[in-house]
């Protein structure tokens, strides 16, 4: 994990290098590409110590990026540019990870006959152990059950699903994955 810090630091210098001679969109682009490493690795470490460090690197990009101070705040950086922050992109990650891979997951409509409001959850078992609750099964679980229901309706379509889900994340910009269940899912 610690060697993909430094390659984030290096790729954060490399931007600040080139902002001098590139246009706004241009280091987008190139800050799209640097990202595709946090992409990549994203089940493994949303959950871990490290998730911290990578997005004070992210925020130390878009400042550079958009010539801002170190205390500016980035929230409505990341909207104005269209760019999901690490933890918005460790949510998108686990709910197109189920999404795609259904046939793993037991829906709650396909347990009970009965017309429910939650029957468009994904049905888990709870567990006290941390290791399975950091796991990309339950979290996914447990991220999809919390989304609101207009965009959970939309999983049987991949595209709209992640049409309507890049939306909801880039309009709430979550800096932290408690901020996401705060928020109402109905």
């Amino acid at each position: 994990m610690t060697d993909l810090i430094s390659k984030l630091n290096r790729a954060c210098y490399a931007i600040r290098t080139i902002k001098p001679f590139m246009m706004l969109h241009v280091l987008r682009s190139v800050f799209f590409l640097l990202s595709i490493l946090v992409i990549l690795r994203d089940y493994f470490w949303g959950n871990s110590c490290h998730s911290a460090s990578v997005f004070k690197i992210q925020n130390s990009t878009i400042r550079i990026i958009t010539n801002k101070r170190k205390r500016d705040s980035c929230q409505q950086l990341f909207k104005t540019l269209q760019v999901l922050t690490a933890p918005s992109q460790y949510i998108f990650s686990l709910l197109v990870f189920v999404v795609k891979h259904k046939g793993l997951f037991l829906y709650n409509s396909e347990i009970h006959n009965i017309n429910k409001i939650h029957n468009h959850n994904v049905h888990y078992c709870w567990t006290n152990l941390t290791l399975v609750q950091k796991g990309v099964f339950y979290s996914g679980c447990k991220v999809f059950n919390h989304l609101p229901e207009n965009i959970k309706v939309l999983s049987h379509d991949l595209k709209h699903f992640i049409s309507a889900l890049k939306s909801f994340l880039i309009e709430h910009t979550f800096y932290r994955l408690e901020e996401f269940y705060q928020i109402p899912s109905n």
